[in-house]
Formats: structure tokens, C-alpha cells, sequence
């Protein structure tokens, strides 16, 4: 089992030291299985953000100009880390997001690791050089990175930022949830053992509204990257835009999930209930809008709620579905069920009573709403909970036109017949990422959203990309 108490909780990594904050702020780490305080953990101030800052700006200056097989061979060190520590990125964010254990593992810590090598192979990519005409391009990295990342796949994230920052030759400055913090302070010392020059990464955590705002506007950040709500996206984008910084966001959604008349009904209603309930629902790309063809429509909320109700809550072995992430959450997510009963929306299963064989946690059942309206605030606004809505479609065009009707664009999925008859409807639907008959999640390629959902990429070469500058260099003809 974790000692959380071993771990730095009540300092700032910065410089390649843990050092004590400026200030005397701290918040406590709740598990919403349990609702105990697990640890205390330290909040910085604006003044820890300029120390970092100019510590990231120095070690910027050797950093960016190390080869590409140094960095490969840190980023690889850095994988092997989490590969010896894999329990403790486990526990870290089981114990404070929810997420049952077992499921944590490959949901949460398996995939990261992966991508860490990923970009340990891509390192390379910055000493390429392409040719045009008479001119020669050469890539550089950006510069000292400000990174906020969310709650609700805290490790996912944070490795989605610092793995091809520190592969393009960038410094950084990291900022977690004050609800899911603590994989940072594991990953911290992982990268500190690894051998990663001081000041390359830094760790503050802290209030969004004190460091989230310093590292958005701070002359001294050449970029922010923020995965969270579109509402502070925008808070971002506005602190940052006097620095004419660069500024990539992964934001909300409202994820459409169309199955077609000729697609395997019962696989496809059961993967999309998987989908949304997993993780608790709180997943930014979960397909939380189940367009079903109206002549199949009532066959698919039979199934929708056999699912629901075969969920299995908890964290033990056998557990599905965990608790919401915290007390505020779970208020959230019962105002929702609460407003789509009085939407008129139909309570299927699940809804506003708690588990009666749970008597601690922040859990609320998987719930499913049938005859559902895309004008309904449940089927418009993201919820960020196992909260499901069918909404019956009578031809093709009035499916794609319900999937496009929402300011988001993260995800979305087709259950069809086969792939092949699916990619026509997958080319109609406005989404940077798109599902198909179950497939899955894949770290090679790129993460990102159209319209509310945000700017930039994730993961991928795109996502190597974000972190990079061109240079055009022109020779004589």
C-alpha cells in the first residue's frame, strides 16, 4: 500500500529541489469512496510561479539545445520510472478520483506509460530539416511551458503535456487539480531520479484562480496548454492573450453516440452505457447522446437500462463504477438528473436516490433518461457524470443534424453494420475524434476538439507539434 505521507505534499518542486512555498496555504485531499482526508497538500502563489518561471527560463537556455538521443534516453528513463512506481500512480489517483483500482491500472496509468515512450521515439523530429525551393525549415522548441491539467484524468494529461514538451526540448511548470494531486508529486520525484536537468520541470499545485492565472499570463510562459471546463478555457485564453502566448485548450463535450438500423443493436446500446458509466462518467470525450433509430428505439432503452442496473458500484475487485470525484460533484450531477426530471425528460433507471448498499462516498447510480429532446439543458450542457439520454432519430439526416446540433466538438461514435458503412456518417459529424463500432482510445494518434471544445492537439505527432516552432531559413537561390 502507498505511504502518501512519504511524498513532498507540503513543498513546491522547483530547480530540481522541493523547497517551501512563500506562502502557508494548503488544502486537504479528500477519497470520495471513504470521504477521508487523505493528506494535506500545499497551494504556491503568484511569487512561486515567478521563481519557477525564471528557473525554467535558465535551464531553457541548455535545455533546447541538448540532442535529441539525450532526451530519448531521459523520457525512456522517466517510462522505466513509471513502470516501478506504477502502484503508486495507481493509488495516487484511485484513492483521490475514485476510480476503482483495478480498473485505474489500464484505464488511468497503462496508457501514459505508453505514451512516455511514444515520445521518447519522437525526439528526432526536432533534428529533421525539410527543404523549400531555395529555402531550408528548421524546427525549434516554443519555450517555457505553463501546464493545467484536470481532475479526471489527471496522469493521462499531465503525460499528454510533459512527454512531448520535454521531447521538443521545452521547460515547464505544471499546475494539478487540488482534487487529484498527487500522481504529480510521484511523477515529480520519478522525473527527479530519472536524471532530468533542474529547473526543466517544475511542480506547483494551488488554486486555479492564483497559479492557473500566473501561468496564463506571465510574460515569461511562451505557451499554456489547460484541459478542463470551456468556462475557464475561456478565463485562460483571456489572461493569456496581452502575452500574445500560444494557447491550446482541451475542453468540454456533448458527445453523440449514432447507431445505424442495419448495426447490431444490443452490442452497440451496451458499449455506449460502458462508455458514459466508466470513470464514474466523468470523461470529457464519454458519448453521453444515444441516437437510436425510432423503430428500435424502446428495444434500446430495455438494453440501456439492463446495463445501468448490472453496474457494479465500489472500488473493490469486482467494482465497475466508483464514486464522483467529490461532494461538489455529486451535487452537480444530482442538480442535472434533478433538472431532466423536470425537463419531462423519462427516468429509466437510477436517478436522484443514492446506493442504499453504499453508506459512505460521493456515488450516485448510473442513470438513463429516455425520450430525451437535444433542446433539454441535460442533452446540451456536459454533466460530467453516469448520466445517459436516448434520443429516437427517424432518418440519417436527422441523426447527423442532432449529433452536429451542440457548441461542442470533442468526440463522437457510429455503431454501424461494419466500419467500412460507417466512415459516410463518421465524415458528417463535427468532431476531432471519432469512435467506431467500439474502437478504442489510441495514444499514436491525435486528441482535440472542433468549435467549444478547444484549440490544439493532444498526443500524436500533432501533439508534438503544439510544441514546436518553424523556422524558415532562406539560402541563396
Amino acid at each position: 500500500m502507498t505511504d502518501f505521507s512519504k511524498l513532498h505534499t507540503d513543498k513546491l518542486f522547483i530547480n530540481g529541489e522541493w523547497r517551501e512555498p512563500l506562502g502557508t496555504s494548503s488544502h486537504p485531499v479528500i477519497n470520495p469512496a471513504t470521504e477521508e482526508m487523505i493528506c494535506q497538500v500545499v497551494e504556491g502563489s503568484a511569487e512561486d510561479v515567478d521563481i519557477a518561471v525564471a528557473a525554467a527560463r535558465s535551464a531553457f537556455r541548455k535545455w533546447r539545445h541538448t540532442s535529441a538521443d539525450q532526451r530519448s534516453a531521459l523520457l525512456n528513463a522517466i517510462a522505466d520510472g513509471m513502470e516501478e512506481r506504477k502502484e503508486d500512480l495507481i493509488q495516487a489517483i484511485s484513492q483521490t478520483l475514485g476510480c476503482p483500482a483495478h480498473i485505474t491500472r489500464w484505464l488511468h496509468v497503462d496508457g501514459p506509460i505508453y505514451a512516455m515512450r511514444y515520445y521518447a521515439g519522437r525526439t528526432s523530429i526536432m533534428e529533421e530539416t525539410e527543404k523549400a525551393a531555395h529555402s531550408v525549415l528548421i524546427r525549434e522548441p516554443i519555450g517555457v511551458c505553463g501546464f493545467i491539467t484536470p481532475w479526471n484524468y489527471p496522469l493521462h494529461q499531465f503525460v499528454g503535456k510533459v512527454a512531448p514538451a520535454l521531447a521538443a526540448g521545452c521547460t515547464m511548470i505544471t499546475k494539478p487539480s487540488e482534487t487529484t494531486p498527487l500522481q504529480d508529486f510521484v511523477m515529480a520525484e520519478i522525473i527527479q531520479a530519472a536524471g532530468v536537468p533542474a529547473g526543466v520541470f517544475n511542480l506547483i499545485p494551488g488554486a486555479g484562480s492564483v497559479v492557473g492565472a500566473e501561468l496564463s499570463s506571465h510574460p515569461g510562459i511562451d505557451m499554456v496548454s489547460f484541459t478542463g471546463s470551456t468556462r475557464a478555457g475561456v478565463e485562460v485564453a483571456k489572461a493569456a492573450a496581452p502575452t500574445v502566448k500560444r494557447v491550446t485548450q482541451e475542453l468540454g463535450g456533448k458527445s453523440p453516440l449514432i447507431i445505424t438500423p442495419d448495426a447490431d443493436l444490443k452490442a452497440a446500446v451496451r458499449w455506449g452505457c460502458e462508455d458514459v458509466f466508466i470513470n464514474s462518467g466523468q470523461t470529457c470525450t464519454a458519448l453521453t447522446r444515444m441516437l437510436v433509430p425510432a423503430e428500435h428505439y424502446e428495444e434500446a432503452v430495455e438494453v440501456a437500462k439492463q446495463v445501468a442496473e448490472e453496474v457494479a458500484m465500489g472500488t473493490d475487485a469486482n467494482a465497475f463504477m466508483g464514486p464522483l470525484s467529490s461532494a461538489r460533484q455529486l451535487e452537480i450531477v444530482r442538480g442535472y438528473i434533478k433538472k431532466g426530471i423536470e425537463e419531462g425528460a423519462r427516468l429509466v433507471t437510477g436517478g436522484l436516490d443514492l446506493p442504499t448498499e453504499l453508506d459512505k462516498g460521493f456515488y450516485v447510480k448510473p442513470t438513463v433518461f429516455a425520450d430525451v429532446h437535444n433542446d433539454m439543458a441535460i442533452a446540451r450542457e456536459e454533466i460530467f457524470g453516469p448520466v445517459t439520454c436516448l434520443i429516437p432519430y427517424k432518418d440519417m439526416d436527422e441523426a447527423v443534424a442532432i449529433a452536429n446540433d451542440t457548441e461542442y466538438g470533442l468526440s463522437s461514435g457510429v455503431w454501424a453494420k461494419d466500419a467500412e458503412s460507417a466512415m459516410p456518417i463518421v465524415r458528417r459529424i463535427e468532431a476531432g475524434l471519432c469512435f467506431v463500432n467500439g474502437g478504442e482510445f489510441n495514444y499514436d494518434a491525435p486528441f482535440g476538439g472542433y468549435k467549444r471544445s478547444g484549440n490544439g492537439r493532444e498526443f500524436g505527432e500533432a501533439g508534438l507539434g503544439e510544441f514546436i516552432e518553424l523556422k524558415s531559413v532562406q539560402l541563396p537561390a
